[in-house]
């Protein structure tokens, strides 16, 4: 594999994920919980994992603080993720999934995380630019403390050492990036689509035309919106449009989903797959990851069966 197909995550807001089972949350009352499991978590930590899950070559940039950031790359290199810590003076953060059994329901709890220094930020847009790699995924939150038009920083970087960019985050870092133009490909929800795009697009034909025309802007060559239960869209700047249903698979958890989607789909891009090929797999992965437990559990050989399976269904839309 060349270094023009290593892909470089970036994740400014990392977090331990502990995931466990609980017969009933309820409030006030003692909640206990049973199969807990750790693992590494924040968007490109989880794109990464992902990839090297699928015989890639990736590296995650992660910031790194206190106990919990120590734990986090112990995690990491029980995993064989290869990753380069940025040290930082806050504490990384430990977020927590909670699978009720009584009522098939998911509770996650989320905390904000650290503060990042000026310096801490800027150290992270340095590494990204030191590292070789022809791909670059900017993904996840922002940290505190960090600016909201840090992607965009970051994808004028890139785009000026020649790499592609794929984006995937929310709110005013989504447009902030996007405003700056030449993404490869962004991968938001329809949440997170719905709210760029200031209006609901329940409808089919009204969101196909809302990814056509951001699209057509020149902010993203490629728009894939992920639609949950409904599958998936994929847009292309040529005016090409897909669609694929959701993997028929057993809803284990949803944590990890989106970034195992944007890992399998830009591998394949990475790899020369035609863009059709790589929807497939982004999809795959996705639905890989919610059939298995804990955060971005995409399994290699699931990957490989559901995207065989969903093949047939690929159609325009």
């Amino acid at each position: 594999m060349t270094q023009a197909e290593r892909i470089l995550t970036l994740t400014l807001n990392p977090s331990v994920d502990l995931s466990a089972e609980a017969e009933t949350v309820r409030a006030v009352r003692k909640t206990r919980t049973f199969h807990e499991r750790y693992d590494p978590g924040g968007g490109g930590v989880n794109v990464s994992r992902v990839v090297r899950e699928l015989g890639g070559d990736t590296l995650a940039l992660v910031t790194s603080g206190g106990v919990a950031g120590r734990f986090l790359e112990e995690l990491l290199a029980e995993g064989e993720t290869p990753y380069r810590a940025l040290p930082i003076a806050g504490r990384t953060r430990i977020a927590q999934v909670i699978h009720e059994i009584s009522s098939g329901l998911e509770y996650r709890f989320i905390p904000e995380g650290p503060l990042l220094a000026e310096a801490e930020w800027q150290a992270a847009l340095d590494a990204l630019n030191r590292e070789e790699g022809g791909w670059v995924v900017l993904s996840g939150s922002l940290a505190r403390g960090v600016p909201a038009d840090f992607f965009g920083r970051a994808l004028r970087q890139a785009k000026a050492a020649g790499r592609r960019v794929v984006l995937d985050t929310s709110g005013a870092a989504l447009k902030a990036a996007l405003d700056v133009g030449g993404v490869h490909l962004v991968k938001p929800s329809l949440g997170e689509f719905e709210a760029l795009v200031g209006r609901e697009l329940r409808e089919t034909p009204a969101l196909v035309a809302a990814a056509k025309e951001l699209a057509a802007s020149g902010a993203a060559r490629l728009v894939a919106v992920t639609l949950g239960s409904r599958g998936a869209l994929l847009v292309s700047a040529e005016g090409q449009c897909w669609r694929l249903p959701a993997p028929d698979v057993v809803v284990r958890g949803a944590s990890g989903a989106g970034d195992s989607f944007v890992a399998a789909m830009t591998l394949a891009l990475a790899r020369g797959e035609s863009v059709e090929e790589a929807f497939l797999w982004g999809s795959a992965a996705g639905g890989a990851t919610v059939a298995a437990e804990g955060t971005a559990h995409a399994r290699r050989a699931d990957v490989e069966a559901i995207h065989a399976a969903l093949r047939p269904m690929l159609k325009g839309a």
